[in-house]
């Protein structure tokens, strides 16, 4: 199996490969990327690798690799609460404190961190205590989208990863498989918006199927410049709760913005966002993505729903 699974970044597998093979393993990596660049997967593939009892690491077979690739291996703990928008600092002091626990049933113990850039300086500060003297058998994925986020205290102490864009040709076979459906278009605009990432051009062609009945409305109506549809979609939102809300403004705004690329000639990933291209300017798709961007801040700013909608039916007319 090894690193198959991972598209792309060949040297980095190859490095990882013979690493392991010589028994070299890092107490700190640091996986670096773009948003859909793979570094979940890389983490797995490496967490599984490292605790691996086959050959050719990660065999994939083995009970260790099974558990870790199944998100159940006592030895492979994720720190972290999505609901936060920061790390939580007792989250990592906990996890300070657990790293020197024995692990349960292998020879390491991994602390995966998904948001290494959004711990803060208190979070990192307390990282830093162990990240000076940990247990020979204590290992540590902090994965970021931005490096530059990290003290360099932290930075200095990892073995950094870089996940590299794909060639064109590698992203169209992986769309071709995973998206049979998809139309030519969609997955070349796809290619081109996702800056070489394949969880990017996922994304987008995702954000283009099976869209919400409010969001097909809105499409419709927006792009035909029918000032009533959009009336008829806003108006029964008014009482929907502020969270619910900003989720589907938010698909909105994504795909005005594509929309927009679209009219700067840019292809699109979407046949949705071709169609409100076609009928809308570029001024006023601009003026569109800055509405809804506007409506976005105001729902962070605790305006109500209603208030929302009822401006958002006049200032996209």
């Amino acid at each position: 199996m090894g690193f198959e699974s991972l598209l792309g970044n060949e040297r980095l597998k190859e490095n990882l490969t013979g690493s392991l093979r010589r028994g070299r393993v890092s107490h700190f990596y640091l996986l670096s990327g773009p948003e859909g660049s793979g570094k979940h997967t890389l983490a797995n593939l490496l967490a599984a690798a490292i605790l691996c009892r086959g050959d050719d690491r990660p065999c994939g077979r083995c009970e260790p690799c099974r558990k870790v690739l199944d998100h159940s291996h006592p030895d492979f703990i994720t720190v972290d609460d999505p609901e936060k928008k920061t790390v939580p600092v007792d989250l990592i002091r906990k996890a300070r404190a657990d790293i020197y626990v024995q692990p349960n049933e292998s020879d390491y113990k991994i602390y995966l961190f998904p948001r290494a850039q959004d711990m803060g300086l208190p979070g990192q500060n307390a990282l830093l205590k162990v990240l000076e003297e940990p247990p020979q058998y204590g290992v540590f994925l902090l994965l970021t989208d931005n490096p530059e986020k990290l003290l360099p205290t932290v930075r200095s102490r990892c073995v950094e990863l870089a996940l590299t864009a794909l060639p064109d040709q590698t992203l169209r076979e992986a769309l071709r498989r995973d998206f049979p459906d998809a139309v030519p278009a969609d997955i070349e605009g796809a290619i081109t918006r996702s800056g070489g990432y394949l969880g990017q051009a996922k994304k987008l062609l995702e954000s283009g199927s099976a869209l919400p009945p409010q969001t097909e409305a809105f499409l419709k109506s927006y792009a035909a410049r029918d000032d009533l549809g959009l009336v008829q979609v806003l108006s029964p939102m008014e009482k929907w709760k502020r969270e619910q809300l900003a989720e589907i403004l938010g698909s909105w705004l994504e795909l005005t913005e594509q929309a927009l690329a679209c009219r700067s000639g840019l292809p699109a990933p979407s046949a949705q966002a071709r169609a409100i291209s076609a009928g809308r300017s570029g001024r006023e798709l601009a003026d569109g993505v800055n509405c809804l961007k506007k409506a976005l801040a105001c729902l962070q700013s605790n305006v109500s729903p209603a208030a929302v909608c009822g401006w958002l039916a006049w200032a996209l007319r």
